[in-house]
């Protein structure tokens, strides 16, 4: 069994992902945490590619953009993306979804 670092949430959230400026896919997020995400989408990256994410947050003016993410994993499950770099005005945002996520299910942080 794994153990995760952080907290993941289901969620349902569209995404762009963009590798080296110039190729964009879109993407379907399905969970989230403070540090990664796994996503659906038709691109098939290789483990260790790294692109930039834009996240789409329904009722937010603004995407999140993580700058620089890793891919951990690929597959028929999806893709495993971990947050390498995020620029700070991203990660506060970033960090108030992930609080509103566990107002919402009621979890306090720290619980695996």
């Amino acid at each position: 069994m794994v153990t995760r670092k952080h907290l993941r949430f289901p969620v349902s959230l569209s995404c762009t992902l963009v590798h080296q400026n110039r190729f964009r896919h879109a993407g379907s997020v399905r969970d989230l945490s403070a540090k990664g995400c796994c996503l659906n989408s038709i691109i098939s990256p290789f483990t260790g590619m790294q692109l930039t994410i834009h996240l789409h947050i329904p009722g937010e003016s603004k995407p999140i953009i993580v700058d620089n993410a890793a891919v951990r994993w690929s597959g028929s499950a999806g893709i495993g993306l971990e947050f390498l770099t995020v620029a700070p005005s991203h990660q506060d945002q970033l960090g108030r979804i992930i609080e509103r996520l566990i107002q919402e299910l009621q979890i306090k942080p720290g619980l695996q």
